[in-house]
């Protein structure tokens, strides 16, 4: 049986996924045009997979590349398309690492 996607996440759930504290989530939603999470009857944040995926994009610039928050927005803007595609080889990469990991330990046993 396969595990069920959710629709939406909230703003803790997301954080949890990414490793941050909410309160980054909150500022890069107001310096990133491309966070837009929707709000709830109760006004709560919760952001759809394509929003994770965005902050997650983010998170790679910032804290993986090193971007500065300008520089961010700018490779963003120039080619989203580009960088989220070379985001997604880099996260395909780690996944096949923690796979060949879980294997070796196997192997070893």
């Amino acid at each position: 049986m396969t595990k069920a996607t959710k629709i939406y996440y909230s703003i803790g759930e997301v954080a949890d996924i990414i490793n941050v504290n909410t309160s980054l989530i909150r500022f890069w939603e107001k310096e990133f045009d491309i966070i837009k999470p929707k709000k709830n009857t109760s006004g709560k944040r919760v952001f759809s997979i394509s929003d994770i995926k965005n902050v997650k994009l983010i998170h790679h610039l910032l804290k993986e590349k090193k971007y500065t928050i300008q520089g961010a927005i700018k490779k963003i803007r120039e080619n989203k398309e580009g960088t989220v595609k070379n985001h997604n080889i880099i996260e395909n990469l780690k996944n096949i690492r923690s796979e060949l990991v879980i294997i070796r330990e196997h192997l070893k046993l």
